[in-house]
């Protein structure tokens, strides 16, 4: 009766635990994943050794080699992404401007100072969160925007550049041409020169027959 009571609670456990990394891969596939704080569960300004700590916990949470569910590798990449992101100091600068921008036009918006009572209700966290992905979203497609941008200057300097090659290469192939043709073309001129002399010399000889 004991062994059967403690099969029970052991298999409640490993649901309970189940429950707990499905639960948690969930909210991870559900997190904006431009904002590695939110994926991670983490608050704006946290040191790095939480960082750590908490990716750390985590990841050894949902491994897809301690779960079954299928989700899991997808959960596990963005959660080591979001971590990457927070630890390399130009990617986390970049998100934490971001979010200060988003705080800043809320309280442009509603008129709000930076001492009002407003700023620390939950109601302005949830408003602040959603600002943000606002804020990320209008950042992520500046950026693509710029990069096609620059793809494609740098697509037509190629282009350019192939041009200009090609160009060469032609006046390259011509001034071979002409020089490999040099030889024929002098003799062609010599011919040209003795014919005209023959038939000069022939005329000559027509004339001075009728002269005689």
């Amino acid at each position: 009766m004991a062994n059967d009571e403690t099969d029970a609670l052991d298999t409640l456990e490993r649901e309970a635990k189940e429950y707990d990394k499905d639960a948690e891969i969930d909210r991870i596939l559900k997190a904006f994943k431009l904002d590695s704080y939110a994926v991670l569960d983490l608050q704006p300004g946290v040191p790095e050794s939480d960082i750590k700590i908490v990716y750390r916990k985590k990841s050894l949470m949902i491994h897809p080699d301690k779960t079954k569910n299928p989700q899991a590798p997808e959960a596990f990449d963005r959660l080591k992404k979001a971590q990457t992101a927070l630890l390399d100091e130009k990617q986390r600068q970049h998100l934490d401007e971001c979010i200060a921008d988003a705080r800043q036009l809320l309280i442009r918006q509603h008129k709000y100072t930076v001492d009002s009572e407003e700023l620390k209700t939950d109601e302005f966290k949830v408003e602040w969160r959603k600002k943000t992905v606002e804020v990320l979203v209008e950042a992520e497609a500046r950026r693509r925007r710029q990069l096609k941008a620059r793809m494609q200057e740098e697509g037509r300097e190629q282009a350019k550049e192939e041009a200009e090659l090609e160009e060469r290469k032609r006046k390259r192939d011509h001034e071979k041409e002409w020089e490999n043709t040099r030889e024929q073309r002098i003799g062609s001129w010599r011919d040209f020169q003795k014919g005209s002399k023959k038939a000069e010399d022939g005329k000559k000889k027509k004339k001075l027959k009728v002269l005689g």
